[in-house]
């Protein structure tokens, strides 16, 4: 399978939302640390996005839960991450 980009591959990938019950929230801040701000940039899902404001925003809709944001967002505790329910969330598929 040489030559398949990433993004083809994580096309595969299906992800089924929980409305209403976001596994991932960031909490109110007025500015985001460096940590959180990062997190805008090394999120491979691309969840999340900085606001004209100046905040950092999720969408979790797409996360493929790897941690990434827990992991760098661990000392800073601007994060709120939880497993999704049982059913939710992602589900990869490897071809």
């Amino acid at each position: 399978m040489s030559g398949t980009k990433i993004e083809e591959k994580l096309f595969q990938n299906r992800y089924l939302v929980d409305a209403g019950r976001p596994h991932i929230k960031v909490r109110a801040h007025d500015a985001p640390s460096e940590e959180l701000r990062a997190l805008v940039d090394i999120c491979p899902a691309g969840c999340y996005t900085e606001t004209d404001k100046g905040t950092v925003e999720i969408v979790a809709d797409g996360c493929m839960e790897c941690g990434t944001c827990r992991i760098v967002t661990q000392e800073t505790g601007e994060i709120e991450w939880n497993y999704p329910r049982g059913g939710y969330g992602v589900l990869f598929k490897f071809g």
